[in-house]
């Protein structure tokens, strides 16, 4: 039963008052609470955030969440933490939208924090090392999931099929950077929705309570939009100024002290950079990080790089907080004068400052522009095909995973005269194998919960270690 909200809901109208009668203290306790719940990912999150502002709160309409949701899909970075921003600022303007979306990470940075401490304090204690190695093989099931349920809502017909198909194709066999694919499938999906082609107007979100959606003109913030949300190119100059200033600064600063090699430098510069090119949710981010981390800069190994998945996966916060633990382990195996933890702190908050901040770049900039484009059918095509692409990237992370957590070699072939690696079958980890069955299993075909899979996989890791230690 949907809860009815702690204030009056406003007719639809002309542009209601900043707030819409909800204090900015009332808000912050809202989005605290959602920040301490949003576990699973960004669907776990985005689903979360619906429940609370759209089906508990009545605050945004369906059609008004589905529209904010569209545009923070088609940024780079973290759509969740993104999407807070945005009605964030919508209910409370520029100070409403950096509440938001800081209170939106904080729970998953001291946590990843926490745990990076212990994992390089105690990490061959056959106990931890047990919980990293049951962590790996659920977060290997849960990304198979996530390839299964965003194929499900959005290959709905044969050129979403197609745009899956060769987005993987595209970066599993022919390394084609991850930005161009997306930037394609956006701009073939631009095209279609300015068309109307129907193939490109797929499903979105659909709420879990099966509670009638909430239209716009029943929710708090009405139909239409608030005084501050109109476009306005002098206002968005100076905050592009400040915000480029904020994100990019510390980034000049460290290369002007420290030089271009430094651990440092190289963090703020590629996490930077990351912030700008990868798009499509976190797992398809996930997939360029692991890659560049792992392979080019070799700030930490395959299975280390799992381990901080599994640690995102078991804290509240967005996905992508794993890239503090992989600047934590960069800057803790390449200290200079600094003790290990010292540096590997410092790595850690340097790489969430340059991955977040730019959030609030894309949206304070563009959500008023953003606003005028509500039911634009080009916009909407861009999004499904996007999305479409990124089940075609996010089957390229499962498959990557899944070469090194069951097996522990690979060796490359030939296929069609393009260079692939596969695994080697006399390398496979049979405990590895069994327990992502497992977790596959529960996931899949009973429909567990993801705290409980991953709580069952950690304490079977523990428990084999402890046996065979």
């Amino acid at each position: 039963m949907v809860r009815a909200p702690d204030t009056a809901i406003r007719p639809a109208g002309p542009p209601t008052p900043t707030g819409h009668g909800v204090s900015l203290g009332e808000a912050a306790r809202v989005w605290a609470r959602i920040a301490g719940l949003s576990f699973g990912g960004p669907a776990g999150q985005i689903a979360v955030m619906h429940r609370i502002l759209v089906e508990e709160r009545r605050w945004i309409g369906e059609t008004r969440f589905l529209h904010a949701l569209n545009y923070c899909m088609l940024l780079p970075g973290p759509e969740a933490q993104q999407l807070a921003i945005y009605i964030g600022w919508l209910m409370h303007r520029t100070l409403g939208g950096i509440i938001a979306g800081t209170l939106f990470i904080i729970p998953g940075l001291l946590a990843i924090m926490a745990l990076s401490w212990i994992y390089v304090a105690f990490g061959n204690v056959p106990v931890v090392a047990g919980l990293f190695f049951g962590l790996k093989t659920a977060v290997l099931a849960i990304v198979l999931d996530a390839v299964l349920r965003i194929g499900r809502r959005t290959l709905e017909n044969r050129v979403m099929v197609a745009l899956a198909a060769g987005a993987f194709v595209a970066i599993f066999f022919l390394n084609v950077p991850f930005p161009a694919i997306v930037l394609t499938a956006g701009l073939i999906g631009f095209a279609g929705g300015r068309l109307e082609r129907r193939e490109f107007l797929v499903a979105g979100h659909v709420p879990a309570s099966g509670q009638p959606a909430l239209d716009d003109a029943s929710s708090l913030l009405g139909e239409q939009s608030p005084s501050h949300a109109k476009p306005d190119r002098v206002w968005a100059l100076k905050v592009a100024a400040i915000c480029l200033t904020l994100w990019l600064g510390p980034t000049a600063a460290l290369i002007a002290l420290l030089g271009r090699g430094d651990v440092f430098s190289e963090i703020a510069v590629f996490f930077s950079k990351t912030a700008v090119v990868t798009f499509g949710g976190a797992y398809a981010v996930l997939s360029y990080v692991a890659q560049q981390a792992v392979e080019t800069h070799g700030w930490l190994r395959p299975g280390e790089m799992l381990d901080g998945l599994g640690m995102a996966e078991t804290t509240p916060g967005p996905l992508i907080m794993v890239t503090q633990f992989v600047g934590f382990m960069a800057a803790y195996r390449e200290p200079g004068t600094l003790s290990p933890m010292v540096a590997g702190t410092l790595g850690g908050l340097l790489t969430t400052w340059v991955t977040f901040a730019p959030c609030f770049l894309w949206i304070l900039i563009g959500a008023p522009f953003v606003e005028v484009l509500r039911r634009n059918t080009a916009v909407a095509g861009a999004l499904s095909a996007i999305t479409a692409a990124v089940v075609g990237v996010i089957l390229n992370l499962a498959l990557w995973f899944a070469l090194h957590v069951i097996f522990t070699e690979t060796v490359r072939v030939s296929l069609l005269g393009l260079p692939i690696d596969v695994p080697a079958l006399r390398s496979v980890d049979l405990a590895s194998l069994a327990l992502t069955l497992a977790a596959a299993v529960a996931i899949l075909r009973f429909k567990a919960r993801l705290l409980p899979t991953l709580l069952g996989c950690a304490l079977a890791g523990i428990g084999y270690h402890l046996a065979t230690s």
